[in-house]
Formats: structure tokens, C-alpha cells, sequence
């Protein structure tokens, strides 16, 4: 499982609505620490499948959302659970540094 494409038009229902924790990455196809992070994320959505959902918005085509969630800094990461913002981290990070940030959703 890898992380899958979020938009203005689908993160209600795939974010706000959903039923598990969700994390959704911020990021741009220009940025090189977003890109460097991806992979890490997809690990993590496979593993932890069952807990924890991985959506990615990109900035870029979604200005409204960024702006929303005062997004300033790529990559940044917030995790959503029952439609509010829980917990967010900004940066790129080693897997095992995303891990323990993540710990009380995916444990």
C-alpha cells in the first residue's frame, strides 16, 4: 500500500470523514525533502495499514487547503482524526524519527 493522491475535492470524505487517524502529507513535486520522504511514508502505510491511513496533497494544485491549514513550510505532516488536527510535524525526517512522532497512532 502507498500513500495516495488527496485533493480539495476528495478531503472531506478521505481525510475528515474518515473513520481511522489519517496523516496527510504536504508537500510539491519541486521540493527535494518532500520527495526524499515519500518512500518512508509509503513504508509506513503499508505497515501500519490497519491503524493508520497516508494521503498526499499536493500544495501546488491545492493553494486552498495549504492556505487553510497554514502550511508554510514542505514537507509538512498532520495527522487527522475525526476531522481536527491532532498532531503535526514539520520536515523531513528518518523513518525511524517519523515512527516515534507517529507512535500513538500506529502502536
Amino acid at each position: 500500500m502507498t500513500a495516495r493522491a488527496v485533493t480539495e475535492a476528495t478531503f472531506e470524505q478521505e481525510v475528515l470523514n474518515n473513520d481511522k487517524a489519517v496523516l496527510v502529507d504536504f508537500w510539491a513535486e519541486w521540493c527535494g525533502p518532500c520527495r526524499a520522504v515519500s518512500p518512508i511514508l509509503d513504508q509506513i502505510a503499508t505497515e501500519h495499514s490497519e491503524k493508520l491511513d497516508i494521503v498526499k496533497l499536493n500544495v501546488d494544485e491545492n493553494p486552498g487547503l495549504a492556505m487553510k491549514y497554514q502550511i508554510t513550510a514542505i514537507p509538512a505532516f498532520k495527522v487527522f482524526e475525526k476531522g481536527e488536527v491532532v498532531k503535526t510535524v514539520i520536515g523531513a525526517k528518518p523513518k525511524p524519527a517519523l515512527e516515534a512522532d507517529l507512535a500513538a497512532y500506529i502502536s
